[in-house]
């Protein structure tokens, strides 16, 4: 039995929970204040600041005077600071934001003297399978967290291995991040509690210290800690306080046999929580888009701007890695703090949009204002469809869309508006009034092509795009003033539009690149393509097809989908309400659960018939009860009439069904859940999320105080047998009847933080404290997905780019040259050729040796690996490490030629 311990004095600091930011801001100053005045006046005192770098930025905001005492600790090794910005959810966020989050911590803490070289990970609910090699690409080899980890481990330490084969050393806090604390209770018996302790534990220790951590939540340790320690220590028993950082590096021997691969979500040594992946769906929604805008601004600004807005984009990336923190993103605070998260997030997304535009605006000024620029985010070539307003076309001709290589492509018309906007009747006394609507040439969101002054009346003709001359509003003002005195009395004024028109066009965009094109009548075909056009989509009554998927709405409204290869899904898209009694943590069903699966009215309506996009729109009323009962093992006999809306789609060229759900949510304490029944029963599924496709089971393994309900993150596809859901954001899936469903949730609704009795797990997660909000009552529910059928698994189907395809649509805006002239030619970016490739950032750099240049990551997502090749405007290219240290060069000829090696992350640093 060890007779050592080593104490290591800590907090875990939730930024915001159950308080929002600033109420635990204010605990935060008072903590670190007594942690300074302890560790100054106590050389013995060692303190570690939770792995994150964000309450040391919080703090020093506030007592910017004691960033030299901080640092001094920081540089004598008595203070363990880094290497994350915030302790994250690793689940509901992308590979790439964990990415950025270390960078962020890790050049925080350089500044102050050091990060600790340790992916400490205290409180996170279960770890992605690809940590192991995100620490080991910057560096670290050591790892140390609580949750998630499987029964089979029975040391204090195992090998965490990622699917790539990378390795790290990970201490695992089997009794949480607080063992220590009750070794502390009784000061003047410390000793006899420590040993206690090791000879209940000493099977875990071996030969090692025991290692106590102590302190909690919100508390800094108390400045007697050191004495106490100093006391309890003897002969027989060697006490050391020390960081995590010098217990791990300094004082474990041992080295541990057992090795765990890939992710950690086991229930035995502690709870890992999972209802937290579908609760506030809002939040995982926003964090989606805001991942995603800030990934095309760094794309565009890198690849056709001449602007560095770095400055912008980090104070972006920083306002979402913030968000990601486990209390946050996951919806388990109070409504307070989820509306400051969601804010935070849509902060991010304004940041992000601005450099996007900036960007963009640089090659649209080569376009002329009656085309349109399109900048495709994806590192391949793509022909996508997008949505535009142009003018209508006159009788007799059809609407052809033109690009900079002259091809012409017929386009399909979707809607037109009305061209008059108003029509009034105003005294020759009140015309000043009406003119006091035009700001320069705007009137109405529109611009003044041209106006008509006659006695009695004032025509404006609005364009988007005025083809006259120069407008002059002074002059207007006084021609308008002369004629109102000389014919006083009733004038018309009539403002009228030219007739306009929504447009789907169809683009073909080179990879990373942009593209042109103009949309104008003419009255003969569109000459045929250079290449043979992809089928066209049709929609007839209720079968929607474009040769490559089909799909027949049923008569009880779901979908029958047929892929190319014969593949049938029947019963797609079957929802299944029912009860909810948990928490923000964990569902819990009510023990006398009433499930809600058959609508009382059905509708379908077709919206478009083709040929570039196929629309119907099904209306499925369900009566759902509107709340539990005063007995919350059972659902109330009050129901509420809910229309749910399911628009399905299928786009020329695409392989899969686009389908949206939306509904006005009337009720509380539910689930509901969106079904895809399988051809046949399957007991494994795979889902794609932080750089890796993961493969799991029908169960979850047990223990602990928690039930191990088999719910389980994607998020950006789900694949089951020979169903490939593809993803809009971060989802909970669950194969349910014995495999032979995939169910998706689509909504929880639940009204408090935590429950203290909870049928699913033994011990309250928080306090018991409302979240209203959480209900999302009178809220509209969008979720957006794609069905893809095909009998080729994940792989075969090309799972990850047609989730890239799906998740990430081209950019538009209209071209700010002088209209008539020539369109720019086609231009290409960064290409990435390769099969289960993903490119998770395509960036501009710059650091003091080597200036400027663009950075990309990309990841084998295969078990065989891939070959890449890497093509664009560049000459040089170096390999580097996550946090951008350079590895080796790389040649360059005919582009970059790559083995990447089964799941394996590589970034470049190309010029």
């Amino acid at each position: 039995m060890s007779k050592a311990a080593v104490f290591v004095p800590h907090f875990h600091w939730d930024r915001e929970w159950y308080e929002p930011f600033q109420v635990f801001r204010h605990r935060l100053v008072t903590a670190l204040d007594t942690v300074l005045e302890t560790a100054e006046a106590d050389p013995d005192f060692r303190f570690t600041v939770d792995g994150q770098m964000a309450a040391i930025e919080d703090y020093l905001e506030m007592r910017p005077e004691n960033r030299d005492r901080l640092a001094a600790l920081v540089g004598e090794g008595r203070l363990a600071i880094g290497p994350w910005l915030i302790l994250l959810d690793e689940f509901l966020c992308s590979g790439e934001t964990i990415v950025r989050n270390l960078q962020l911590g890790w050049a925080v803490a350089e500044g102050l003297g050091g990060a600790m070289p340790i992916g400490y990970l205290p409180d996170m609910f279960g770890h992605i399978a690809q940590m192991p090699q995100i620490l080991a690409r910057a560096g670290i080899e050591h790892a140390a967290l609580w949750r998630g980890v499987p029964g089979a481990v029975e040391g204090h330490a195992f090998r965490w291995r990622a699917p790539d084969g990378s390795e790290v050393r990970t201490e695992f806090l089997f009794d949480g991040y607080d063992n220590g604390l009750d070794l502390l209770l009784v000061p003047d018996r410390i000793g006899r509690a420590l040993g206690e302790y090791a000879e209940m534990t000493a099977q875990r220790w071996g030969g090692d210290p025991v290692l106590a951590m102590a302190g909690t939540d919100h508390s800094a340790p108390d400045p007697r800690l050191a004495a106490w320690l100093r006391r309890a220590a003897g002969p027989d028993r060697a006490i050391t306080i020390a960081t995590l950082d010098e217990y791990v590096r300094r004082h474990v021997r041992d080295e541990p046999v057992t090795v765990v691969t890939g992710e950690l979500r086991s229930h035995v040594r502690g709870n890992i929580l999972p209802g937290v992946l579908s609760v506030r769906l809002g939040l995982k929604q926003r964090m989606a888009v805001a991942e995603r805008t800030v990934d095309h601004a760094e794309r565009v600004n890198a690849l056709w701007s001449g602007r560095d807005d770095s400055p912008f984009l980090s104070l972006a990336w920083h306002k979402i890695i913030e968000s990601t923190a486990h209390d946050s993103v996951v919806g388990s605070g109070t409504d307070e703090t989820c509306t400051q998260v969601e804010a935070r997030l849509a902060e991010a997304a304004q940041i992000a949009r601005a450099v996007r535009d900036t960007a963009l605006a640089e090659p649209a000024a080569g376009v002329p204002s009656d085309g349109h620029l399109v900048a495709n985010p994806l590192p391949f070539p793509r022909e996508a469809l997008v949505e535009v307003e142009v003018a209508a076309p006159p009788g007799g001709t059809t609407l052809v869309a033109t690009t900079a290589d002259g091809r012409e492509q017929p386009v399909q018309l979707i809607s037109e508006a009305p061209t008059v906007l108003s029509d009034e009747r105003v005294d020759a006394s009140q015309l000043e009034r009406v003119l006091r609507r035009i700001h320069r040439r705007e009137l109405f969101g529109r611009l003044i092509d041209r106006y008509e002054l006659t006695p009695g009346s004032l025509v404006f003709h609005l364009a988007e795009v005025p083809t006259s001359g120069p407008f002059d509003l002074l002059i207007l003002r006084r021609d308008v003033a002369a004629a109102a005195a000389a014919h006083p009395g009733e004038w018309r004024v009539l403002t009228l539009e030219e007739a306009r028109a929504t447009a789907l066009v169809p683009v073909r965009v080179p990879a990373g690149g942009l593209a042109s094109f103009r949309v104008a009548p003419s009255d003969r075909p569109a000459a045929p393509a250079a290449t043979p056009a992809p089928a066209t989509a049709t929609a007839t009554g209720r079968t929607l097809a474009n040769g490559l998927v089909e799909v027949e709405v049923a008569e009880d409204g779901t979908l029958k989908v047929t892929g190319a290869d014969g593949t049938v899904l029947s019963g797609v898209g079957r929802l299944v309400d029912g009860g909810d009694r948990g928490d923000s943590y964990n569902y819990a069903p009510p023990a006398r659960d009433v499930l809600v699966s058959e609508p009382t009215e059905i509708g379908v309506e077709l919206l478009e018939s083709g040929p570039l996009r196929a629309r119907v729109r099904v209306t499925r009323v369900y009566e759902w009860p509107a709340e539990l009962s005063s007995d919350r093992d059972l659902r109330s006999g009050r129901t509420v009439p809910t229309p749910v809306e399911t628009l399905v789609e299928v786009r020329a060229g695409e392989p899969f069904v686009r389908v949206s759900t939306a509904f006005l949510n009337q009720s509380a304490d539910h689930r509901l859940r969106f079904h895809v029944p399988l051809p046949e029963p399957v007991d494994t599924s795979a889902s794609a999320g932080q750089f890796a496709v993961t493969e799991r089971g029908l169960s979850a393994e047990g223990g602990w105080g928690e039930y191990p309900i088999p719910t389980f993150p994607a998020s950006s596809f789900v694949s089951a047998g020979a169903a490939h859901v593809l993803l809009a954001h971060s989802s909970e899936y669950e194969l349910v009847d014995g495999g032979s469903e995939l169910a998706l949730t689509l909504l929880r609704a639940i009204g408090s933080i935590s429950v203290n009795i909870h049928p699913l797990r033994d011990e309250p997660a928080a306090s018991e404290i409302p979240a209203p909000g959480a209900q999302d009552l009178g809220m509209r529910i969008e979720n957006r997905f794609a069905v893809l059928p095909s009998a080729d698994g994940w792989e075969g189907a090309e799972a990850v780019a047609r989730a890239e395809e799906f998740r990430n649509e081209v950019l538009v805006t209209r071209g700010t040259a002088p209209a008539g002239g020539h369109l720019p030619p086609d231009a290409t970016g960064i290409r990435v050729d390769g099969t289960n490739v993903l490119v998770s950032a395509v960036r501009r750099v710059t650091d003091a040796d080597h200036g400027a240049g663009t950075e990309i990551r990309l990841t084998s997502m295969s078990d065989t690996g891939s070959h890449v090749r890497v093509t664009g405007p560049f000459t040089q290219a170096t390999t580097v490490d996550l946090l951008g240290r350079p590895l080796s060069g790389t040649p360059v000829r005919d582009g970059l030629h790559l083995d990447l090696a089964p799941w394996e992350i590589r970034t470049l640093r190309v010029r």
